[in-house]
């Protein structure tokens, strides 16, 4: 009861926050007139969000905890790729499992698309999850989480999800979510070889035989 009472606030700028956007647009929108409609001062605001695309990227449940609970309990004989590959399948999971979670969702993807400064943000974000995680396989492989190699396989583990949730969003959220994130995953493992070879050109016809 108590966690749930903290929470309150926080909800209600997030809900505040995404009204005012849909009605004035995210720039136009200031952190003072998302803290009048929730409510609270604009100093509880930052509280619970350093900056206001924060407001549109964080969620109820730490994401990085999740899928670093997630990729923890691999199997530490599993390679590193299909070990971050079912984390994050898990992760995903989880955070699609609280209720109401599609609609932040599409709101949030939205977002991300049409505002340069969300985007960015999140670009951010991306790198701080990978600081975070990179200690796992770096403990598995005996790696130091600063090694290049290492960082290059966690940034393109994460940027190929970035790409999938941005081509999600153009796409409105209508393909699977899982099926696009097997489909990154297997162009980290194959690269381009897997992918489907355009046709091969026709033959030119032969040239017509002149008539009697």
């Amino acid at each position: 009861m108590r966690e749930r009472k903290k929470q309150r606030p926080r909800h209600a700028i997030r809900r505040a926050a995404y009204r005012l956007f849909a009605e004035q647009g995210y720039d136009a929108t200031r952190v003072d007139q998302i803290a009048e409609a929730a409510e609270v001062s604009p100093s509880t605001v930052f509280r619970y969000f350093p900056t206001k695309e924060d407001i549109v990227l964080t969620d109820d449940n730490d994401n990085d905890i999740v899928l670093e609970a997630a990729l923890r309990a691999r199997p530490a004989h599993e390679p590193p790729l299909t070990a971050l590959g079912e984390a994050l399948r898990v992760s995903i999971h989880e955070v699609w499992s609280a209720p109401g979670a599609r609609a932040v969702t599409e709101q949030r993807l939205r977002l991300v698309r049409t505002v340069p400064a969300v985007r960015a943000r999140l670009d951010e974000s991306f790198a701080a999850t990978g600081e975070r995680v990179a200690a796992i396989p770096a403990e598995r492989t005996g790696r130091s989480p600063d090694e290049l190699e290492l960082r290059v396989f966690i940034g393109a583990a994460l940027g190929g999800l970035r790409e999938v949730l941005l081509h999600w969003a153009a796409g409105d959220l209508a393909e699977d979510l899982m099926g696009l994130l097997d489909r990154g995953i297997d162009v980290l493992e194959h690269d381009l070889a897997d992918d489907a070879a355009p046709p091969p050109l026709r033959p030119a016809a032969p040239p017509a035989t002149p008539g009697p």
